[in-house]
């Protein structure tokens, strides 16, 4: 899982910055990534930058990019599912009679 940091693109549509739909600026590892929308199923906070004005939300998860809608996915880290034969247990056994606890004297 990675930690992300989202920020609005205050920039966007200025060259090199996405066009004006491209609204989401987010970071993985210092790596930048401009997107058109999100999904975030994970929880997240806010936090100040580190030049103490502008504000990010922080979310730690798995991003998923969707480049036909341009839309950042992120989502909790996928778990491995083993595809394993069926199990066949044994019923267990049946006593119609009641047995007497032994309580210590």
């Amino acid at each position: 899982m990675s930690t992300f940091h989202i920020r609005f693109n205050k920039t966007r549509g200025q060259a090199g910055r996405g066009s004006m739909d491209h609204v989401w600026r987010v970071f993985e590892n210092g790596k930048e990534y401009l997107f058109k929308s999100l999904d975030i199923t994970v929880p997240v906070k806010s936090e100040k930058d580190a030049n103490g004005v502008d504000y990010n939300i922080v979310c730690t998860g798995k991003l998923m990019i969707n480049r036909d809608t341009s839309t950042a996915h992120i989502s909790p880290s996928q778990t491995v599912k083993y595809n394993l034969p069926p199990q066949k247990f044994a019923p267990p056994a049946f006593s119609n009679k009641l047995e007497k606890a032994s309580l210590p004297e």
